[in-house]
């Protein structure tokens, strides 16, 4: 059972980053852009289809669980506007820049949003973000023997709070519902799978 202080820490982050108003805009994005185009398919057919881009790229990322040396998992928490609660709880990500190979991205990710580095590295998965409408692919890993070792390094319009939570915890975080996003619940599923081999 999750500790009652670690339910706190995370409800008062959730409190903390979630959306309180929303202002609109009239300009266009300078993040996201759609391309249509007609797809046309070997069996002679076409569609009509359109394509998300993410800063001009396709938007895969990489997406991290950090494991400490003392056996505590790292989940950060931070604003997600297309969620419910306008938060969510999950795991170190990011974009993966050009030319930039995933696991670099996962370690720049991990440090920009937390401080911590990892000794070891594994590769838990690979997938497609939403192949109906995006090229992104995500690369999933697992972190071993993190330490604190940085600051911070977050953008402008960048807010992340993390914390340190057993293995178990974060699992149970799942199931109690504060842990919605599903690559977060995809890279701990497959780690938990992992660390059962071990």
């Amino acid at each position: 059972m999750i500790r009652k202080e670690k339910l706190e820490e995370l409800k008062e982050y959730i409190e903390e980053l979630k959306t309180i108003r929303v202002e609109p805009l009239s300009s266009e994005s300078r993040f996201l852009t759609v391309e249509p185009a007609i797809y046309h398919l070997s069996n002679g057919k076409t569609m009509k289809r359109e394509l998300l881009k993410k800063q001009n790229k396709d938007g895969s990322a990489a997406v991290i669980l950090p494991i400490t040396k003392s056996g505590k998992t790292v989940l950060v928490v931070e604003p997600r506007l297309g969620s419910t609660r306008t938060v969510a709880v999950g795991l170190p990500a990011g974009y993966i820049e050009a030319r930039e190979e995933p696991l670099k991205a996962a370690k720049r990710e991990l440090a920009e949003e937390t401080g911590y580095v990892c000794k070891h590295y594994e590769l838990l998965a690979k997938y497609y973000q939403d192949p109906g409408i995006s090229k992104a692919y995500n690369y999933a890993f697992l972190g071993l023997e993190a330490e604190k070792l940085k600051q911070q390094s977050l953008d402008p319009e960048e807010f992340v709070r993390f914390l340190e939570c057993d293995f178990e915890e974060a699992l149970e975080l799942i199931e109690l519902g504060y842990i919605e996003d599903l690559q977060a619940q995809y890279a701990l599923e497959k780690a938990k799978q992992y660390l059962l081999k071990r």
